[in-house]
């Protein structure tokens, strides 16, 4: 597309770092124009404002996660055939996937729509805070299908070796969210309602825009309206493919709903507190998140062009270059949370419970380079079912457990609470070099086999 990146051939890191830097700069202001509502509602509204955004922005980014991971299938699928030079297939892929996601779409709505209460009650929003955080669930979930074509529309263009596109896209929609938020909660003082609004009106346009430039460049793939159908087998294989990374990314999207649930009981504070400390944390993460996404294009494009030692080369250099990374935010974090929450907040208690959570969360700051590039790695290889597994593992075996336990102790702080996410972190490292020192040696078997015959 316009210039659309073949990961196949060139330098290793230089190639990754190319295609890497935008899915950065889009996943930034895509976590920016999340970010802003929160840190407008912050600076313009109140307490039970912050908080209604904090757990409803929550559960968004639990449903964006599910269609992320779901959209991998897409991604995986459509860079394989992009790989082997065959963009009839890649066409085919992209029309199957259009209708699983648009049925999706409808599914969703109806669910967080005429399911916003009950979302809410499940979440333990704070009785202050109860009508905000329905309204926002409501609201947002009247636009999932917004949500849900933006979503497909980046698992295409990461497929075909584009990822400058999503970038111009979120781009446009970060400063319509910017000034909708302005507009809305600053101006018309209406608070929890304003920022969902904003939010959902930025999406929509992100939409239309994607749309327009789609149309005014060349594919790398072949498509028309017959495309548009439910291939059985393509989508069996979008299914097989995006649906663990979907589960998996539910499942672990929970276990933070839990956090956010248990926290919820300690009061609107710690609720607002572990709100504004999510928000940070997806800044501080996005160098492996954009790893993350960048591997599984990389791995499968190199994967269908039948080069592994390629994509096994790009696992490290991005292993490497991502904890050089982490080190530094690790550092930022722990000993200067507390300004990166006053970004988000002007309460200090507030800000305090944020700084408290997030200090460990920038321990996980030097373990998610090797976890991230590793799921994307895996995702890549077509290995989403191991991927779904570990994160269940992390997620449900440790994660949960220990915020249990640590709820339970009389004076328990967010601190203590966040120690469950490095934890997992680490449970699910050892899991993934398990896999990789596994896989290697199934490959050097099946190499010294066909040298025998």
């Amino acid at each position: 597309m316009g210039k659309t990146h073949n990961l196949t051939e060139g330098k290793i890191l230089g190639s990754l770092i190319r295609f890497a830097v935008p899915v950065f700069f889009t996943l930034f202001l895509q976590a920016l124009y999340g970010g802003v509502d929160l840190l407008v509602v912050g600076q313009f509204a109140n307490t039970t404002d912050v908080s209604g955004v904090a757990t409803g922005s929550m559960l968004l980014s639990t449903v964006t996660m599910i269609i992320t991971g779901l959209s991998m299938g897409i991604t995986i699928l459509v860079g394989e055939k992009i790989g082997k030079r065959d963009p009839e297939e890649a066409g085919r892929a992209i029309g199957s996937g259009i209708c699983l996601f648009a049925v999706f779409a409808v599914l969703l709505t109806l669910f967080m729509t005429c399911g916003a209460e009950i979302l809410a009650k499940l979440l333990h929003a704070p009785d202050e805070a109860f009508s905000e955080t329905v309204t926002y669930i409501r609201i947002c979930g009247g636009g999932s299908l917004f949500i849900v074509a933006y979503n497909v529309l980046g698992a295409i263009f990461r497929g075909i070796g584009d990822s400058k596109t999503p970038l111009i896209t979120v781009m446009i929609a970060c400063v319509i969210n910017i000034g909708g938020d302005l507009l809305l909660v600053a101006v018309f003082h209406m608070g929890t309602a304003g920022a969902a609004l904003a939010t959902v009106a930025a999406q929509a346009i992100s939409v239309v825009v994607s749309f327009v430039i789609i149309r005014r460049k060349t594919l790398p793939f072949h498509f028309s309206k017959r495309y548009v159908r439910f291939t059985k087998s393509i989508v069996g294989t979008e299914l097989r493919l995006g649906a663990p990374v979907a589960l998996q990314e539910l499942l672990v999207g929970i276990s933070f709903l839990v956090i956010q649930t248990v926290v919820n009981s300690f009061g609107v504070v710690a609720s607002a507190g572990i709100g504004v400390g999510e928000k940070v944390c997806v800044f501080i993460m996005l160098v492996p998140s954009a790893y993350m996404q960048s591997m599984s294009a990389f791995v499968a494009q190199n994967m269908g062009a039948g080069n592994p030692a390629r994509a096994k080369k790009a696992l490290w250099y991005g292993v490497i270059t991502a904890f050089a990374v982490g080190l530094v935010m690790f550092y930022i974090t722990f000993f200067h949370g507390d300004l990166l929450s006053s970004i988000f907040a002007k309460d200090l208690d507030v800000i305090a419970a944020s700084h408290s959570y997030l200090k460990a969360y920038a321990i996980d700051c030097m373990l998610t380079p090797f976890l991230f590039c590793f799921t994307g790695y895996y995702n890549g290889c077509e290995k989403t079912l191991f991927v779904m597994i570990q994160g269940i593992i992390g997620a449900f075996f440790v994660r949960i457990p220990i915020v249990y336990m640590v709820s339970r102790m009389a004076g328990a702080t967010l601190f203590q609470i966040g120690l469950g996410t490095p934890a997992s972190s680490l449970v699910q490292i050892v899991l993934c070099l398990g896999m990789f020192i596994h896989l290697e040696k199934k490959s050097r078997k099946r190499v010294l086999l066909a040298e025998i015959e």
